[in-house]
Protein backbone atom coordinates (compact mmCIF):
# COMPACT_ATOMS: atom_id res chain seq x y z
CA UNK A 1 0.00 0.00 0.00
CA UNK A 2 1.46 3.33 -1.01
CA UNK A 3 2.11 6.07 1.55
CA UNK A 4 -0.49 8.79 1.27
CA UNK A 5 -1.73 11.78 3.27
CA UNK A 6 -5.30 10.96 4.35
CA UNK A 7 -6.35 14.59 3.81
CA UNK A 8 -5.50 14.07 0.15
CA UNK A 9 -7.50 10.86 0.14
CA UNK A 10 -10.51 12.72 1.50
CA UNK A 11 -10.12 15.26 -1.28
CA UNK A 12 -10.04 12.46 -3.86
CA UNK A 13 -12.90 10.73 -2.04
CA UNK A 14 -14.89 13.94 -2.38
CA UNK A 15 -14.17 14.08 -6.11
CA UNK A 16 -15.36 10.50 -6.41
CA UNK A 17 -18.51 11.46 -4.53
CA UNK A 18 -19.16 14.24 -7.02
CA UNK A 19 -19.48 11.80 -9.92
CA UNK A 20 -23.24 11.73 -10.27
CA UNK A 21 -25.19 10.15 -13.13
CA UNK A 22 -28.75 10.94 -14.09
CA UNK A 23 -31.09 8.45 -12.44
CA UNK A 24 -34.56 7.80 -13.77
CA UNK A 25 -36.65 10.97 -13.79
CA UNK A 26 -33.78 13.23 -12.71
CA UNK A 27 -33.70 16.68 -14.30
CA UNK A 28 -30.75 17.78 -16.44
CA UNK A 29 -29.75 20.59 -14.09
CA UNK A 30 -29.32 18.04 -11.27
CA UNK A 31 -26.57 16.16 -13.12
CA UNK A 32 -22.98 16.83 -12.09
CA UNK A 33 -20.20 14.93 -13.80
CA UNK A 34 -16.62 14.87 -12.50
CA UNK A 35 -14.20 12.41 -14.02
CA UNK A 36 -12.02 10.44 -11.60
CA UNK A 37 -9.86 7.33 -11.80
CA UNK A 38 -10.21 6.37 -8.14
CA UNK A 39 -12.70 3.74 -6.96
CA UNK A 40 -13.54 4.78 -3.39
CA UNK A 41 -15.75 3.00 -0.86
CA UNK A 42 -16.92 3.55 2.67
CA UNK A 43 -17.44 0.45 4.79
CA UNK A 44 -18.71 -0.36 8.27
CA UNK A 45 -17.98 -3.54 10.20
CA UNK A 46 -20.07 -5.30 12.83
CA UNK A 47 -19.52 -8.43 14.89
CA UNK A 48 -21.92 -11.35 15.40
CA UNK A 49 -23.76 -9.39 18.08
CA UNK A 50 -24.31 -6.50 15.71
CA UNK A 51 -21.84 -4.20 17.45
CA UNK A 52 -19.55 -1.88 15.43
CA UNK A 53 -15.92 -3.01 15.21
CA UNK A 54 -13.23 -0.35 15.42
CA UNK A 55 -9.43 -0.24 15.11
CA UNK A 56 -9.14 -2.57 12.11
CA UNK A 57 -6.28 -2.36 9.61
CA UNK A 58 -6.01 -2.74 5.86
CA UNK A 59 -4.80 -6.35 6.12
CA UNK A 60 -8.01 -7.26 7.96
CA UNK A 61 -9.87 -6.97 4.65
CA UNK A 62 -9.95 -8.66 1.27
CA UNK A 63 -11.01 -6.69 -1.81
CA UNK A 64 -12.40 -8.39 -4.91
CA UNK A 65 -12.87 -6.54 -8.18
CA UNK A 66 -15.05 -8.50 -10.63
CA UNK A 67 -14.30 -11.61 -8.56
CA UNK A 68 -10.51 -11.17 -8.63
CA UNK A 69 -8.67 -10.28 -5.44
CA UNK A 70 -6.67 -7.09 -5.55
CA UNK A 71 -4.79 -4.77 -3.18
CA UNK A 72 -6.24 -1.56 -1.81
CA UNK A 73 -4.15 1.53 -2.51
CA UNK A 74 -5.56 3.60 0.36
CA UNK A 75 -7.14 2.71 3.70
CA UNK A 76 -8.05 4.80 6.71
CA UNK A 77 -10.42 4.35 9.67
CA UNK A 78 -13.00 7.10 10.10
CA UNK A 79 -13.54 7.36 13.84
CA UNK A 80 -14.32 9.94 16.49
CA UNK A 81 -11.20 12.00 17.12
CA UNK A 82 -10.56 15.64 17.88
CA UNK A 83 -10.86 16.27 14.16
CA UNK A 84 -13.41 13.55 13.49
CA UNK A 85 -15.21 13.31 10.17
CA UNK A 86 -18.28 15.57 10.06
CA UNK A 87 -21.76 14.31 9.26
CA UNK A 88 -24.67 15.44 7.10
CA UNK A 89 -27.85 13.67 8.22
CA UNK A 90 -31.47 13.93 7.09
CA UNK A 91 -34.24 12.69 9.36
CA UNK A 92 -37.15 11.48 7.22
CA UNK A 93 -40.07 10.89 9.58
CA UNK A 94 -43.32 9.09 8.82
CA UNK A 95 -46.22 11.23 10.14
CA UNK A 96 -49.01 9.22 8.50
CA UNK A 97 -52.00 7.95 10.43
CA UNK A 98 -50.18 4.75 11.40
CA UNK A 99 -47.88 6.78 13.67
CA UNK A 100 -49.43 7.27 17.11
CA UNK A 101 -49.13 10.53 19.03
CA UNK A 102 -47.26 8.74 21.82
CA UNK A 103 -44.75 7.26 19.36
CA UNK A 104 -44.18 10.65 17.81
CA UNK A 105 -43.49 12.25 21.17
CA UNK A 106 -40.98 9.53 22.12
CA UNK A 107 -39.28 9.91 18.75
CA UNK A 108 -38.89 13.66 19.26
CA UNK A 109 -37.02 13.01 22.51
CA UNK A 110 -34.84 10.28 20.98
CA UNK A 111 -33.94 12.36 17.92
CA UNK A 112 -33.00 15.30 20.15
CA UNK A 113 -30.65 13.05 22.15
CA UNK A 114 -29.19 11.71 18.91
CA UNK A 115 -28.38 15.24 17.73
CA UNK A 116 -26.80 16.11 21.08
CA UNK A 117 -24.70 12.93 21.00
CA UNK A 118 -23.25 13.83 17.60
CA UNK A 119 -22.92 17.58 18.09
CA UNK A 120 -19.12 17.44 18.40
CA UNK A 121 -18.77 15.91 14.93
CA UNK A 122 -19.27 19.26 13.17
CA UNK A 123 -22.56 17.75 12.10
CA UNK A 124 -25.39 19.25 10.08
CA UNK A 125 -28.97 17.99 10.25
CA UNK A 126 -32.13 18.44 8.22
CA UNK A 127 -35.66 17.34 9.09
CA UNK A 128 -38.27 16.05 6.61
CA UNK A 129 -41.71 14.53 7.12
CA UNK A 130 -43.84 12.43 4.83
CA UNK A 131 -47.32 11.02 4.51
CA UNK A 132 -49.27 11.96 1.36
CA UNK A 133 -46.68 14.71 0.79
CA UNK A 134 -42.98 15.08 1.48
CA UNK A 135 -42.13 18.27 3.38
CA UNK A 136 -38.85 19.82 4.53
CA UNK A 137 -39.31 21.29 8.00
CA UNK A 138 -35.69 22.33 8.41
CA UNK A 139 -32.88 22.43 5.89
CA UNK A 140 -29.32 21.75 7.02
CA UNK A 141 -28.26 23.48 10.19
CA UNK A 142 -25.85 22.94 13.07
CA UNK A 143 -27.81 25.22 15.38
CA UNK A 144 -29.54 23.17 18.12
CA UNK A 145 -32.28 25.75 18.69
CA UNK A 146 -33.44 25.47 15.07
CA UNK A 147 -33.61 21.70 15.29
CA UNK A 148 -35.54 21.90 18.56
CA UNK A 149 -38.10 24.15 16.88
CA UNK A 150 -38.43 21.78 13.92
CA UNK A 151 -38.95 18.79 16.23
CA UNK A 152 -41.57 20.79 18.13
CA UNK A 153 -43.49 21.38 14.87
CA UNK A 154 -43.82 17.66 14.12
CA UNK A 155 -47.43 16.59 13.92
CA UNK A 156 -49.42 13.65 12.55
CA UNK A 157 -51.22 13.76 9.22
CA UNK A 158 -54.36 12.06 10.46
CA UNK A 159 -56.24 12.34 7.16
CA UNK A 160 -53.49 10.95 4.96
CA UNK A 161 -54.08 7.69 3.12
CA UNK A 162 -50.57 7.37 1.68
CA UNK A 163 -47.09 6.86 3.09
CA UNK A 164 -44.55 8.09 0.53
CA UNK A 165 -41.45 6.60 2.15
CA UNK A 166 -39.42 6.00 -1.04
CA UNK A 167 -40.29 9.47 -2.33
CA UNK A 168 -39.09 10.89 1.00
CA UNK A 169 -35.75 9.09 0.84
CA UNK A 170 -35.33 10.22 -2.76
CA UNK A 171 -35.97 13.84 -1.78
CA UNK A 172 -33.62 13.48 1.19
CA UNK A 173 -30.80 12.28 -1.09
CA UNK A 174 -31.39 15.26 -3.41
CA UNK A 175 -31.39 17.60 -0.42
CA UNK A 176 -28.08 16.13 0.78
CA UNK A 177 -26.47 16.67 -2.60
CA UNK A 178 -27.83 20.16 -3.22
CA UNK A 179 -27.91 21.75 0.22
CA UNK A 180 -25.56 19.99 2.65
CA UNK A 181 -22.01 21.34 3.15
CA UNK A 182 -19.54 19.87 0.64
CA UNK A 183 -16.77 20.12 3.22
CA UNK A 184 -16.50 21.10 6.90
CA UNK A 185 -13.07 22.24 8.08
CA UNK A 186 -11.56 20.68 4.95
CA UNK A 187 -13.09 17.30 5.71
CA UNK A 188 -15.77 15.57 3.68
CA UNK A 189 -18.99 14.79 5.60
CA UNK A 190 -20.50 11.33 5.69
CA UNK A 191 -23.96 11.57 4.12
CA UNK A 192 -26.83 9.60 5.66
CA UNK A 193 -30.62 9.40 5.64
CA UNK A 194 -32.40 8.13 8.76
CA UNK A 195 -35.81 6.85 7.73
CA UNK A 196 -38.31 6.42 10.57
CA UNK A 197 -41.44 4.52 9.53
CA UNK A 198 -43.61 1.45 10.02
CA UNK A 199 -42.03 0.01 6.87
CA UNK A 200 -45.15 -0.01 4.69
CA UNK A 201 -44.74 2.56 1.88
CA UNK A 202 -47.94 3.38 -0.01
CA UNK A 203 -48.48 5.53 -3.11
CA UNK A 204 -44.85 6.33 -3.99
CA UNK A 205 -43.98 7.80 -7.38
CA UNK A 206 -40.31 6.76 -7.25
CA UNK A 207 -39.44 3.05 -7.17
CA UNK A 208 -37.12 1.57 -4.51
CA UNK A 209 -34.74 0.53 -7.32
CA UNK A 210 -34.41 4.15 -8.47
CA UNK A 211 -33.87 5.36 -4.91
CA UNK A 212 -31.17 2.74 -4.37
CA UNK A 213 -29.43 3.77 -7.58
CA UNK A 214 -29.53 7.44 -6.65
CA UNK A 215 -28.21 6.71 -3.14
CA UNK A 216 -25.28 4.71 -4.56
CA UNK A 217 -24.43 7.39 -7.10
CA UNK A 218 -24.57 10.12 -4.46
CA UNK A 219 -22.59 8.14 -1.84
CA UNK A 220 -25.48 8.21 0.63
CA UNK A 221 -26.19 5.55 3.24
CA UNK A 222 -29.79 4.90 4.28
CA UNK A 223 -30.63 3.69 7.79
CA UNK A 224 -34.12 2.79 8.99
CA UNK A 225 -35.82 2.78 12.36
CA UNK A 226 -38.83 0.51 11.87
CA UNK A 227 -41.83 0.55 14.13
CA UNK A 228 -42.92 -3.09 13.54
CA UNK A 229 -46.37 -4.08 12.40
CA UNK A 230 -47.89 -7.16 14.02
CA UNK A 231 -50.43 -9.50 12.47
CA UNK A 232 -53.45 -10.33 14.61
CA UNK A 233 -53.57 -13.70 12.84
CA UNK A 234 -50.05 -14.73 13.78
CA UNK A 235 -50.66 -15.17 17.47
CA UNK A 236 -47.04 -14.19 18.15
CA UNK A 237 -45.10 -11.00 18.66
CA UNK A 238 -42.68 -11.69 15.85
CA UNK A 239 -42.61 -8.68 13.46
CA UNK A 240 -43.73 -9.19 9.89
CA UNK A 241 -41.27 -8.60 7.07
CA UNK A 242 -42.16 -5.15 5.78
CA UNK A 243 -42.09 -4.07 2.10
CA UNK A 244 -39.29 -1.64 2.99
CA UNK A 245 -37.12 -4.50 4.24
CA UNK A 246 -38.06 -6.68 1.26
CA UNK A 247 -36.85 -3.96 -1.14
CA UNK A 248 -33.34 -4.21 0.44
CA UNK A 249 -32.89 -0.46 -0.05
CA UNK A 250 -31.14 -0.13 3.31
CA UNK A 251 -28.75 -3.08 2.81
CA UNK A 252 -27.85 -2.01 -0.73
CA UNK A 253 -26.70 1.40 0.52
CA UNK A 254 -24.61 0.00 3.37
CA UNK A 255 -27.11 0.89 6.09
CA UNK A 256 -28.92 -1.03 8.78
CA UNK A 257 -32.51 -1.70 9.83
CA UNK A 258 -33.19 -1.11 13.51
CA UNK A 259 -36.41 -2.25 15.17
CA UNK A 260 -38.39 -0.47 17.87
CA UNK A 261 -39.64 -3.42 19.92
CA UNK A 262 -40.44 -1.46 23.08
CA UNK A 263 -41.47 2.03 24.12
CA UNK A 264 -37.93 3.32 24.65
CA UNK A 265 -36.35 4.58 21.41
CA UNK A 266 -33.19 5.92 23.06
CA UNK A 267 -31.14 2.66 22.78
CA UNK A 268 -31.96 2.46 19.06
CA UNK A 269 -30.65 5.91 18.33
CA UNK A 270 -27.60 5.35 20.53
CA UNK A 271 -26.74 2.21 18.52
CA UNK A 272 -27.35 4.13 15.32
CA UNK A 273 -24.97 6.90 16.38
CA UNK A 274 -22.28 4.33 17.17
CA UNK A 275 -22.58 2.72 13.75
CA UNK A 276 -22.71 5.97 11.77
CA UNK A 277 -19.55 7.28 13.40
CA UNK A 278 -17.44 4.09 13.07
CA UNK A 279 -16.45 3.34 9.50
CA UNK A 280 -13.49 3.00 7.14
CA UNK A 281 -12.48 4.56 3.84
CA UNK A 282 -10.98 2.18 1.29
CA UNK A 283 -9.95 3.03 -2.26
CA UNK A 284 -7.93 1.73 -5.18
CA UNK A 285 -6.94 2.66 -8.70
CA UNK A 286 -8.55 0.34 -11.28
CA UNK A 287 -6.34 -1.14 -13.98
CA UNK A 288 -5.86 1.12 -16.98
CA UNK A 289 -8.15 -0.88 -19.28
CA UNK A 290 -11.01 -0.66 -16.76
CA UNK A 291 -10.63 3.08 -16.46
CA UNK A 292 -11.63 3.52 -20.09
CA UNK A 293 -14.22 0.81 -20.74
CA UNK A 294 -17.22 2.72 -19.34
CA UNK A 295 -18.57 -0.46 -17.71
CA UNK A 296 -19.86 -1.13 -14.21
CA UNK A 297 -17.42 -3.22 -12.15
CA UNK A 298 -18.54 -5.24 -9.14
CA UNK A 299 -16.53 -4.77 -5.93
CA UNK A 300 -16.86 -7.01 -2.89
CA UNK A 301 -15.07 -6.27 0.36
CA UNK A 302 -14.73 -9.10 2.89
CA UNK A 303 -13.35 -9.53 6.39
CA UNK A 304 -10.52 -11.99 6.95
CA UNK A 305 -11.89 -12.60 10.47
CA UNK A 306 -15.47 -13.51 9.63
CA UNK A 307 -16.90 -10.11 10.57
CA UNK A 308 -19.89 -8.64 8.75
CA UNK A 309 -18.97 -6.00 6.16
CA UNK A 310 -21.38 -3.41 4.82
CA UNK A 311 -20.23 -1.23 1.93
CA UNK A 312 -21.93 1.91 0.71
CA UNK A 313 -22.15 0.81 -2.94
CA UNK A 314 -21.73 -2.46 -4.86
CA UNK A 315 -19.14 -1.28 -7.37
CA UNK A 316 -17.98 1.56 -9.60
CA UNK A 317 -18.09 2.86 -13.15
CA UNK A 318 -15.63 5.42 -14.48
CA UNK A 319 -17.08 7.73 -17.10
CA UNK A 320 -14.66 9.10 -19.68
Amino acid sequence: MRNFDFSKLLTIFFIANCFVLAAAGQQTEDVIKVDTELAAFEISVIDRKGMPVRNLRANDFRVYEDGIERTADFFEPITKQDEGRPLSVVFALDVSGSMTAAELQRLKTAMQSFVERLADYNSYFAVMTFAMEVKTLQSFTNRPERLEKSFARLSRDQDGLSTHAYDAVDEAIRLLWKKSPKAVKNRIPKRAVILITDGFPVGDIVSPETVTERANLNETTVYSVILPSYSRLQGTKKPLLTPLEASRLVEKTGGRNLYATDNNFEPLFKALAEEITASYALAFYPDEEKRADGKFHQVRIESRNGLVIKQNRPGYMIKQ
